[in-house]
């Protein structure tokens, strides 16, 4: 049961990158979040809201795949692939990145508390 809300909650995170939800941040993201961006910025959760809703990003498809989850007990590991097509900067961006986030089990729900983005070649420019 765990496993399948860290999945749920992975692929609700590329719909709100897709639709530069905040909200959904808000709600997920720790108060203590720390993440690297896939150029190599590091950010915590509001620079990484700011980013999310003013990337300047224009998404048709963002989505989250070979999402792999490990538990251990109150915390878990989840990795996967997102893909996304868009613009960015004017110009027309397909793009991979191997993501993961690290989450805690709180009295609210799981809340991620770390990430990292990797983006996979060809690169090219991209907010996230």
């Amino acid at each position: 049961m765990q496993r399948v809300e860290i999945i749920n909650l992975e692929k609700e995170t590329a719909r709100a990158i897709m639709l530069n939800n905040a909200t959904f941040f808000r709600r997920v993201y720790g108060e203590d979040f720390s993440g690297t961006l896939s150029q190599g910025q590091t950010v915590d959760k509001n620079q990484l809201i700011n980013v999310v809703q003013s990337s300047g990003a224009h998404y048709q498809s963002f989505t989250a795949s070979d999402i792999q989850v490990k538990l251990f007990q109150e915390t878990a590991i989840a990795t996967c692939l997102w893909s996304s097509r868009g613009t960015y900067q004017g110009r027309q961006v397909d793009t991979q990145m191997r993501v993961m986030h690290v989450y805690i089990n709180s009295p609210r729900g799981w809340h991620v508390v770390a990430g990292q983005t990797t983006p996979l070649p060809p690169y090219g420019p991209h907010p996230l």
